[in-house]
């Protein structure tokens, strides 16, 4: 009687010895990694793609863009906070070389109607998105300009102070 318990003990120790091994490698073994580069579309050296958030913290998470020379740019500007436009509305206004971020923001606090871009200011602003609220986005396509460096706001009343970055054409 002590045999077949003895053997059976060891059977059992044997099957959850393999079995746990087994596991084990099920677990340890990973498959090869594939290259996602290679599987990615090829990037177009003529368009550069850039995702701009703001929130409700008054913040874009970028302060610098980088673009090449007549390059096509596609900016989605993108409202991850949950206040509405009316309270805490965003833009993306890329001003002309030589524009005042002071004074042109001076103009747009009494431009609710128009987005906050102030009429007759086409020659002060290269490219802007519309007013958008949490949740929302917006996605503009323009050329970049000559090579330089040119400033960019949300004109919303206020928010300009930070609300501010560079936006550098290579």
């Amino acid at each position: 009687m002590k045999k077949v318990i003895y053997l059976l003990a060891g059977a059992v120790f044997t099957i959850a010895s393999c079995t746990n091994s087994e596991k084990q490698t099920e677990e340890t073994v990973t498959p090869p990694v594939e290259e996602t580069t290679s599987a990615a579309p090829e990037a177009n050296a003529n368009e550069a793609v850039i995702t701009l958030n703001a929130g409700d913290d008054m913040k874009f998470d970028l302060s610098e863009i980088k673009v090449k020379e007549g390059q096509t740019v596609k900016l989605t500007l993108t409202h991850t906070g949950k206040m509405a436009k009316t309270a805490m509305g965003h833009n993306f206004v890329l001003l002309a070389q030589g524009v005042v971020l002071a004074d042109f923001a001076g103009k747009a606090i009494a431009a609710s109607g128009t987005d906050y871009i102030p009429a007759g200011s086409e020659k002060e602003v290269i490219a802007h998105t519309k007013l958008i609220g949490g949740g929302e986005s917006d996605t503009i396509e323009f050329t970049a300009p000559a090579k330089g460096s040119y400033e960019f706001l949300c004109s919303f009343a206020g928010h300009s102070a930070l609300m501010k970055g560079t936006f550098i054409v290579e």
